[in-house]
Formats: structure tokens, sequence, C-alpha cells
């Protein structure tokens, strides 16, 4: 069992303690840096997507658009349009921010974990704890959507709204923390995006 299902969702948060900091890498180059802004350009695309999605709740909760509109967007929007093919609601961006980070999980942080120093391996211990976090919200929003595929009303509408912005807060702290502290190892230890 997943020891975070039982957090309540405002708990859910990878604002919690003291972050760990990688100092600057007095060997880093202008061309390390720029190979590890690349995950910075990997995480624009996911937020883009993510921002779609929130523009539509956000007309939903002005009134602007009702609450079919949700499963809709959902369907219909870019990053859910092979729902089908995935075999869940929120389609490929669930499916593609869980491979990201499956990814990172996998290759990514070991690389540099084992290459790196210790405030490294503190950031990279770090990040997979938040990882920990960002998958129990996915999960949730899964659920969310999924309820709201088989009836429409505000209490269920309020929920996905819950979870999708607390989704959106943690994903894009995640990622800043993520982008700052591993711009510059990414390229000095050499390891590939």
């Amino acid at each position: 069992m997943n020891p975070l299902s039982d957090t309540p969702l405002a708990d859910l948060t990878v604002e919690f303690g003291t972050r760990p900091e990688m100092p600057a890498m007095p060997k880093a180059t202008d061309a390390d840096r720029r190979m590890g802004r690349r995950l910075a350009a990997i995480h624009r695309m996911h937020l883009n997507d993510v921002g779609r999605i929130g523009i539509v709740l956000d007309q939903i909760e002005a009134g602007e658009a009702s609450g079919s509109d949700l499963t809709d967007a959902l369907s219909s929007a870019e990053f859910a349009q092979n729902v089908r093919q995935f075999g869940s609601l929120c389609g490929r961006e669930c499916k593609v921010l869980t491979y990201h980070h499956d990814a990172e999980e996998f290759s990514l942080f070991p690389q540099l974990a084992q290459n790196g120093n210790d405030a490294l391996r503190a950031v990279v211990a770090r990040l997979m704890e938040e990882h920990k976090v960002v998958h129990e919200l996915l999960v949730r929003l899964e659920r969310a959507a999924m309820a709201l595929m088989f009836e429409v009303d505000q209490e269920k509408f309020n929920e996905a709204r819950a979870v999708f912005r607390q989704l959106e807060t943690v994903v894009r702290s995640h990622f800043g923390y993520e982008e700052t502290q591993l711009e510059e190892a990414i390229g000095v230890l050499g390891v590939g995006l």
C-alpha cells in the first residue's frame, strides 16, 4: 500500500523541510549549463499541457462552461487524445509525466548519484521523495477524472479541480527545484537526457 494514499490533499506537497542545495560546480561551462537546460525544455512541454486543462477548469469555475465540458476537454485536449490507447482518462499527460519521472528515477538520478558528490546525492534523494508526491497526485487526478466520466456534479468537479491545482502547484515547484539544482551537474557529469 502507498503510504501517501491516506494523506490529506493539502498535505501532499513538496514544500516540506529544507531542500538540499547543490553548490555551484567550478568546472561547469556554458555548454554544460545548456545541456542541463534541456531538462527545463522538457518540463515546459509538460507544463503547457497541464496549463491547457487548467484553463478549461477556470472556465468551468467561472460559469463559462459546464461540468460536462470538462470530460469533453479531457477527451479532446491535445494531451489526452490518445486516452483509449493509454487506458486512462488523464491519458497521455499522466503517462508522459509518469514516464518522465520513471526515466529520471531509473536512469538520470542513479547516474547523477553514482558520479556526483554528497550534495548532489542529497538533492537526488529529495527529488525522489518529491516524485512520490507527484505520483500520488497523478493517481488521485485520474480517479477524480474517472468519477466525472460517470456523473458530473459540483462536488466531483470541485474534487477534480482541487487535485489538479495541487498537482499543478507541486509539479511547478518540483520542476523549478530540479532545474536549478541539476542544471550544471547534468552537463558536467555528461548525463544524457
